[in-house]
């Protein structure tokens, strides 16, 4: 694999048992691509400098909620971390390094601070992937909140998510117990990448998307629209071989897909040129 040195890290870095994945060490090899000098190890060290001084302010009382609010109170009183609501669609809320500079970032990126923090108290947290919005909560028996960490830690429960996901699609919403499921290790990464694959291709950056699909890829080797959207996004940028490699592969896995006939034809039209 002739990947470069952050692709590398983070590719030895989720081969390890999915709860063994250091979340905050995988994001930073992710904004290594885009930094290459960045330090890593600058990162991890404000990370534990945030524990240490948030360690200083918890209550004698471990009761989940007081943690919950000392955490709120650290974080987004002192230090200043906020939701980016003007400009939600910055690369750089995608960026942890960017994130822990700036003090702002979207729900799933500040959730991951949030996070970090939480496991470096010993306080048990979890990110949770709501459609939409993501949370987390507070891996706990029995305490069933969920904490926002784009709005600055609001504590909310079901009910809440419930009204939220009816207010995002415009129309009541049943909230199933999979909206509130738990997130491996490798499904929060690659939600993380998800984010940046978007905004790169509304921004046509189609080489930085390439890298983007590719280490999804990485984490989920198996999933057939990446694969076909990698390979579209190789017919654009004029690889032709690695298009049809990977459109032939996509057809092979889903013979039926929806796209199925545009796919063929597009293959058809690269063979000629190849």
């Amino acid at each position: 694999m002739n990947y470069s040195s952050a692709r590398q890290y983070f590719y030895q870095e989720i081969q390890q048992p999915d709860e063994g994945i250091d979340l905050a060490k995988a994001a930073l090899y992710i904004a290594q691509e885009e930094y290459p000098n960045l330090d890593p190890e600058e990162y991890l060290n404000s990370l534990d400098t945030m524990a240490w001084e948030l360690q200083e302010r918890l209550p004698d009382s471990r009761y989940p909620l007081r943690i919950v609010q000392s955490i709120n109170q650290y974080l987004y009183d002192d230090l200043k971390f906020s939701g980016n609501k003007i400009d939600y669609y910055d690369p750089r809320n995608s960026f942890f390094n960017d994130v822990i500079d700036r003090r702002l970032g979207i729900p799933i990126t500040l959730a991951l601070v949030y996070l970090e923090v939480a496991r470096r108290i010993d306080f048990p947290m979890v990110g949770v992937g709501m459609p939409g919005h993501f949370l987390i909560r507070p891996d706990i028996p029995d305490i069933e909140i969920f904490v926002d960490a784009f709005s600055s830690g609001e504590i909310i429960f079901a009910q809440d998510c419930e009204e939220r996901l009816s207010q995002l699609y415009q129309q009541p919403v049943t909230l199933q117990p999979e909206f509130l499921a738990v997130v491996s290790h490798r499904q929060f990464l690659a939600r993380m990448l998800t984010n940046l694959k978007f905004i790169y291709l509304k921004q046509q950056e189609l080489k930085k998307t390439l890298a983007v699909v590719e280490r999804i890829l990485l984490l989920f080797p198996g999933l057939t629209l990446e694969l076909r959207d990698r390979g579209l996004i190789y017919y654009q940028l004029g690889y032709y071989p690695q298009a049809i490699d990977d459109l032939e592969n996509y057809l092979a896995k889903v013979p039926d897909a929806d796209d199925a006939f545009v796919i063929r034809q597009l293959l058809a039209k690269l063979r000629k040129n190849d």
